[in-house]
C-alpha cells in the first residue's frame, strides 16, 4: 500500500502525514483480522454436521433452522464436537469485532488527518461501505443459526478491501472542489449505508438459492457439504427480504438527495449521467425484487435472482462506471 504524503488542497487544508500512516496501518491490521475471522468461520462451517443422534435445534432463526452435531466423537464425548463448533463461531465473532474496531479506527484517523469525511474517493468509499456492511452483518446475523453465513459475508468484504487498499488506494488529500459541498457527507453516507445493508441481503439471497438447489435433509452430490449447514430456505428468504426492506428506503433517500445536490451544483436534478443511470437501474431492480417477493405468483426463487441482479448492478456502478466510463461523477481518485 502506498505511503501517504503531505498534501495541500485547493482550500489550503494540509494533511497530517503521521495520522494518515496510522490510518493505513489500522486498515492493514483490520484486513488481517478479517482474514483470521474468515479462517475461523470456514472451520466452523466445515465442522457442521447433521446430527445423527439427539439433534439440538438452534433457536431464534425461524423455520427448521440448523442443528449442531451431538454424535459421538473419537473421544467418546457426545458433546465434544458441538462445543468445539460453538467455540469456532465465538472465535469468528471475536476476530470480526476486533477487525471492525481497527477498521473504524482507520476511517477515523484518516478523517482527522484530512479534516473531512473519509469517503471522497473509491478507496475511502469502499472502506466505509465495507465497515457498514460488517456492522449490518453483526446486527442481522446475530442469531445462532446465521453464524454459518459469515464466510459468505467476509469473502466479498475481504476482496473489496484488498482491491480498494491496493489498486484503488489514494493518498490522503482534500477532496476536489466539486465535492466540497454541504450535500457531500449526507448523500454519500446514506448511499453507502444502503449499499452495505444490500450486501447482507444479497448474501442471504445467494444462500437461499443454494438451499433451494439442495433442500434441507435431501442434500446430495459434491455440493451437499456446501448446503448442509445452511438454515431452511424460508429462513434465508425472510432474511434477504427484511434486510432489503430496510435498505431500499435508505438507498432511495440517497438517490433523491443526490438529485437535489445535482440541481444545486449542475442546475438540473437528473441528467442521465452514467452513474445516475446505473443507480436508477439498481433502484428499479430492487423495487422489482420487493414487488416480486410480496407477490405470490413470482415465487421466492425468482425474486432472489432479481435481488442478486440488483447488487451486481451496484458493483458494476462502483467499479466499471467509476474506472472505465468518464462522467460527471468521476471522483474515484485514480490517476
Amino acid at each position: 500500500m502506498i505511503t501517504a504524503t503531505l498534501a495541500q488542497g485547493a482550500m489550503g487544508l494540509s494533511v497530517d502525514e503521521a495520522l494518515s500512516n496510522y490510518s493505513d496501518l489500522a486498515y492493514r491490521t483490520g484486513f488481517g483480522l478479517y482474514a483470521l475471522a474468515l479462517l475461523a468461520a470456514v472451520i466452523y462451517y466445515a465442522g457442521f454436521r447433521v446430527a445423527k443422534t439427539a439433534p439440538r435445534q438452534l433457536a431464534g432463526a425461524g423455520g427448521p433452522g440448523l442443528v449442531e452435531s451431538t454424535s459421538i466423537t473419537d473421544t467418546g464425548d457426545e458433546e465434544a464436537f458441538s462445543a468445539r463448533g460453538t467455540g469456532w463461531a465465538r472465535v469468528t465473532l471475536i476476530f470480526v469485532g476486533l477487525a471492525f474496531v481497527f477498521h473504524v479506527a482507520s476511517l477515523v484517523l484518516r478523517a482527522v488527518a484530512i479534516g473531512r469525511f473519509p469517503w471522497g474517493n473509491m478507496y475511502e468509499f469502499i472502506s466505509v461501505t465495507c465497515a457498514l456492511g460488517i456492522a449490518a452483518a453483526l446486527f442481522f446475523l446475530r442469531k445462532p443459526a446465521f453464524r454459518v453465513a459469515w464466510p459468505f459475508v467476509l469473502v466479498p468484504v475481504l476482496l473489496l478491501l484488498f482491491f480498494g487498499g491496493t489498486y484503488l488506494y489514494s493518498v490522503a488529500a482534500p477532496v476536489v472542489p466539486a465535492l466540497q459541498s454541504f450535500w457531500f457527507p449526507i448523500h454519500v453516507s446514506i448511499i453507502s449505508l444502503g449499499s452495505a445493508i444490500f450486501l447482507v441481503s444479497g448474501v442471504a439471497s445467494v444462500l437461499h438459492l443454494i438451499r433451494v438447489w439442495q433442500p434441507q435433509g435431501k442434500e446430495k452430490g459434491i455440493s451437499a457439504g456446501l448446503a448442509r449447514p445452511l438454515p431452511h430456505a424460508d429462513t434465508l428468504d425472510r432474511l434477504a427480504y427484511r434486510t432489503a426492506v430496510i435498505a431500499f428506503p435508505i438507498f432511495s433517500v440517497g438517490v433523491i438527495l443526490g438529485a437535489v445536490w445535482a440541481e444545486s451544483t449542475w442546475g438540473r436534478f437528473w441528467g442521465w449521467d452514467p452513474k445516475e443511470t446505473a443507480s436508477f437501474v439498481s433502484w428499479v431492480l430492487y423495487a422489482v425484487y420487493l414487488h416480486a417477493r410480496a407477490t405470490s405468483g413470482w415465487g421466492p426463487k425468482r425474486a432472489s435472482w432479481i435481488n442478486i441482479a440488483g447488487f451486481l448492478v451496484l458493483l458494476f456502478n462502483l467499479f466499471f462506471i467509476n474506472i472505465v466510463i468518464s462522467g460527471l461523477h468521476s471522483y474515484a481518485g485514480l490517476n
